[in-house]
C-alpha cells in the first residue's frame, strides 16, 4: 500500500493532467483549449515585443537583410 501511495504522491500532477486531458477530449472542449492557448501565446508575444522592442526590431532587420 505504501508503494501505491508513493506512486500517487510522486505522479499526482501527471495523473491530474491526464484526467483533465481525457475530459477535454471527451467533452469537445479541445477547440476552446486551442483558442485559449493561441490567445495566451499572443499575449506573451505582445508583452515580449513591448518590453524588448529594440532587440526585436534589430532581429527583424537582420532577418529582412538576409532575405
Amino acid at each position: 500500500m505504501d508503494d501505491f501511495k508513493g506512486f500517487l504522491h510522486e505522479y499526482r500532477g501527471a495523473i491530474i493532467g491526464a484526467i483533465l486531458a481525457i475530459i477535454i477530449l471527451c467533452t469537445g472542449f479541445l477547440k476552446l483549449a486551442l483558442v485559449i492557448i493561441v490567445i495566451g501565446a499572443g499575449i506573451f508575444l505582445g508583452n515580449y515585443v513591448q518590453h524588448n522592442k529594440y532587440e526585436v526590431k534589430q532581429k527583424l532587420l537582420d532577418f529582412i537583410n538576409r532575405m
